[in-house]
């Protein structure tokens, strides 16, 4: 057994590799249920998989707060394990920052010498992308100036050992997805929400503001967080629709196998659903997802998932 966060990229010329006997595991950041065991709230988790909304409604302060702890802290072993024993929001910034550095150094240590300054560039433009209004990824805000083949190396280098999930636009929700690829309109979205979180500076004192931290960054958060609940999630690729005019947009949307399903992401209690009504009439889904601060309730076409339960959304999809 061998473990690497960057055995995907590390592998030199000439190195003997056994094929086919090798079996590749990719593990991810821990996600918001993951988190609630390691905290000591098993509890909470019984109750999101038994899908008792009923009971989970009654207790959902508990599940907001928690939530609150997972965007600040993220799902990073290190930082949580530590976070677990004293709820030290200094220490998991310190910790967090550490592995940011870390990865800097990495940046150098295993990727072409030409590629480092354009891949430190375009890492640290990643939160400045996710807090715009229209999060399509814009080669100009890494760099004035900046153009797509200048920085293809250094981004497949960043997807390639798994620090950041490139999800791209379809033009139609047609299976299967990838066939409908737009190549050239996508979204970056780092490894994980608390790293983000650091990165983008931001205060434990938002903790406290009411639901202040899910609007921060015009979502930037909340979208970083609901994608890092699907990464985790086996057989299912993620892509993102908007129409050709761009005054409609579907955060995301995943292929189950047997169907499409769009996800609208709404960083608080807002359930003006526009988008997802356009995609309704365009496309007429069997189910669509709008996740929200608001509690659970099941329509006739539509569901809408609290974020905290966004990790049971198969049971919702099947």
């Amino acid at each position: 057994m061998a473990a690497g966060s960057l055995l995907g990229v590390a592998l030199h010329p000439g190195t003997s590799f056994p094929v086919g006997k090798v079996e590749f595991l990719d593990l991810y950041p821990l996600n918001f249920t993951e988190f609630l065991m390691a905290t000591g709230k098993e509890q909470f988790v019984e109750l999101l998989q038994k899908g008792d909304f009923a009971m989970i409604t009654s207790f959902k302060t508990k599940y907001i707060d928690a939530l609150k702890h997972y965007y600040f802290v993220g799902g990073m072993p290190e930082v949580v394990f530590h976070f677990s024993l004293d709820n030290d929001f200094n220490k998991v910034r310190e910790i967090q920052k550490r592995i940011l550095d870390a990865y800097e150094q990495d940046f150098s240590k295993h990727a072409p010498n030409e590629a480092v300054p354009r891949i430190r560039l375009l890492w640290n433009s990643i939160p400045v992308q996710l807090a715009k209004e229209n999060k399509k990824f814009v080669y100009g805000l890494v760099k004035e100036g900046a153009r797509a083949r200048e920085y293809e190396l250094a981004m497949q280098w960043l997807i390639d050992c798994g620090l950041v999930t490139k999800v791209s636009r379809i033009s139609k929700p047609a299976l299967p997805l990838k066939a409908y690829e737009d190549l050239k309109a996508f979204k970056l979205f780092m490894v994980d929400v608390g790293l983000l979180s650091c990165m983008s500076r931001l205060n434990p004192q938002t903790l406290l503001k009411g639901n202040a931290l899910f609007e921060e960054f015009k979502g930037a958060l909340t979208e970083q967080y609901v994608l890092q609940q699907l990464k985790g999630l086996r057989e299912i690729d993620t892509y993102y629709w908007a129409n050709n005019r761009g005054n409609s947009e579907i955060d995301f949307v995943i292929d189950n196998v047997n169907a499409i399903v769009p996800i609208e992401v709404k960083a608080e209690t807002n359930l003006k659903a526009k988008s997802l009504k356009t995609y309704k009439e365009m496309f007429s889904p069997a189910v669509s997802i709008r996740a929200s601060m608001s509690d659970y309730k099941k329509e006739d076409w539509l569901v809408n998932m609290p974020l905290y339960a966004i990790p049971m959304l198969l049971s919702q999809i099947k």
